[in-house]
């Protein structure tokens, strides 16, 4: 079973990840991939660094040079997009046909619905939270600004959109034992639609 797991910037999908991992999901994390996808010595990593020589710094990815180019250019954005999004998908195909049968796959993609991805798993999952609340999370977590934060917001699905189409939705409003709770529960209905006859399975 795949399962497609999503949320904007701040709000909680790596934690729900996490207990989905306990549970025994298989995760394959496209953040992560992303940044192997353009680690150096990697053929993403001399592609970006042909197109933003100044995001190059001694050898390796400047991140936050380059963030600062994709997330004020929408064509930028995209640029990055086809030179990392092919490779992530490639290696995410590649880690799942590697895996049990029997196992439900998790992959967290944090612009699920901005693609077709979505398309291809047997259930959606998107974790939302307020919109301050996510903010803080992030300004303690990576020292951004809150201008450099909503920017990044800016160019994800609106959440009510997400929730809107995904089969579940979760809630992180509250504290790390609710959230695992609501994980924990969200996890018992994705089991049960995978013990569905196939033609019951569908979304």
């Amino acid at each position: 079973m795949r399962v497609g797991l999503t949320g904007g910037i701040g709000s909680g999908k790596t934690e729900v990840a996490r207990v989905f991992a306990a549970l025994g999901a298989q995760v394959i994390d496209a953040d992560v991939l992303a940044r192997e996808a353009v680690a150096p010595g990697s053929d993403g990593f001399a592609a970006v660094a042909r197109r933003w020589p100044q995001a190059v710094r001694d050898g390796t990815l400047d991140r936050a040079a380059l963030a600062a180019i994709v997330f004020n250019d929408p064509a930028e954005r995209e640029a990055l997009n086809a030179i990392v999004h092919p490779r992530v998908r490639a290696r995410a195909a590649e880690l799942e046909r590697s895996t049990s049968n029997e196992r439900v796959v998790v992959h967290v993609v944090p612009l699920l619905f901005e693609g077709d991805y979505w398309k291809a798993c047997d259930a959606t999952v998107v974790v939302t939270a307020p919109k301050e609340l996510r903010i803080a999370r992030v300004q303690a977590r990576d020292g951004l600004s809150r201008d450099e934060i909503e920017r990044r917001m800016e160019a994800q699905i609106d959440p009510a959109e997400a929730s809107r189409r995904a089969t579940f939705t979760l809630e992180n409003d509250a504290d790390l034992a609710t959230l695992e709770s609501r994980s924990r529960a969200v996890w018992a209905s994705l089991a049960a639609r995978d013990s569905r006859p196939p033609e019951r399975n569908a979304r």
